[in-house]
């Protein structure tokens, strides 16, 4: 048996999102209904709702970073009870059984984990994500939201704090690492926050000076325009890290001229197209250049108790539901400080 609830989705590649309904499947016996307070617009809800990586599913209702309140669950859960402040990210199932599935890396499940929205669940039906009333998910893909972070500010951490808060952890931030985050965006702007109060030297590398007040202000020690040319030249062999949160492509070959003996740079942004990467420019110190996803489950819910532990949150211009398609476009354009939240009392 299933309900229907009212949701925001869009019902092809590239067309606007309108008010619809779709039907979500009765809470089970694992389950936990979410009363959806807040979700966050992420910029790879527009890269899939307009197929910018690919083949997609529609109707879509994008959404995953999704904060609300448990009013239902399973007579099977366990971890939850009714009125508990939760969350969900990316991913709402996986195969569990698999070395990385077990050893809490769920997000690169060898069966590919279930996505919120755009993927096909165990039912054999489409995923729906946030931008609805409610949500129904399996207990061990839903996380505890402290009390100390108010839901709304909340919302992003479920993509983009997991997001730059997983490398950063992995690759080490902290005291004596110095560490660079290119661009300040949605994600970069949690990743300043978050490898500052892991105790890192932070630098900025953005394209202009444009947001360095707000760079500084959100933890950054030095902000750098990488449109100067002499920003190449005076940071050569500087940092342990480059954590780039941008999309678009870049000179590759320059920025790893930025690493230290040993140095990573690690590509949280997803590009539409195929990079090309010269490896001699990684050859002369041993440098590397990976990517990183999001975080298992265990690691967001960390992720979530370090932030309220270090007052880290992002920084949000809270919409209507009927402000989503300009949102769309704002994003694209650069014109948000610093993520998009849809309040859903308004859908």
């Amino acid at each position: 048996m299933t309900t229907t609830v009212a949701a925001y989705a869009t019902p092809a590649a590239k067309a606007p999102l309108e008010r619809t309904t779709i039907e979500r499947r009765a809470v089970g016996e694992h389950d936990v209904l979410i009363d959806i307070a807040f979700v966050g617009i992420c910029h790879s809800d527009i890269h899939q709702a307009r197929e910018g990586w690919g083949e997609a599913i529609f109707p879509m209702v994008p959404g995953h970073e999704i904060a609300g309140v448990v009013t239902e669950v399973g007579p099977g859960v366990t971890k939850f009870t009714v009125g508990e402040r939760v969350g969900v990210g990316c991913m709402v199932d996986s195969c569990r059984t698999c070395d990385n599935c077990r050893a809490g890396l769920e997000q690169y499940c060898a069966e590919g984990p279930v996505w919120t929205y755009n993927a096909v669940g165990k039912d054999g039906q489409p995923t729906y994500g946030g931008y609805a009333k409610n949500v129904v998910v399996d207990e061990s893909y839903v996380v505890r939201i402290p009390d100390a972070l108010s839901l709304d500010v909340a919302a992003p951490l479920l993509c983009a704090g997991i997001t730059t808060y997983s490398p950063l952890r992995h690759w080490n931030a902290g005291p004596g690492r110095r560490v660079a985050v290119v661009g300040l965006g949605g994600l970069g702007h949690m990743g300043v926050q978050i490898a500052h109060a892991l105790g890192a030297e932070v630098t900025v590398l953005s394209q202009s000076l444009r947001k360095k007040d707000d760079g500084l202000r959100l933890g950054a020690d030095h902000y750098h325009a990488t449109s100067d040319p002499a920003t190449f030249q005076n940071l050569a062999g500087t940092f342990d890290l480059i954590l780039n949160t941008v999309s678009a492509p870049l000179d590759f070959a320059a920025y790893f001229s930025l690493l230290r003996t040993d140095g990573a740079m690690v590509n949280v942004g997803l590009p539409e197209e195929p990079v090309q990467v010269d490896l001699r420019s990684l050859n002369g110190n041993r440098r590397s250049m990976s990517t990183s996803g999001i975080g298992g489950i265990a690691e967001t819910q960390e992720m979530l108790d370090f932030c309220a532990e270090h007052d880290v949150a992002a920084e949000i211009e809270l919409i209507r539901a009927d402000q989503i398609n300009d949102a769309y476009e704002r994003v694209i354009a650069g014109d948000v400080r610093y993520r998009f939240v849809i309040d859903t009392a308004t859908i």
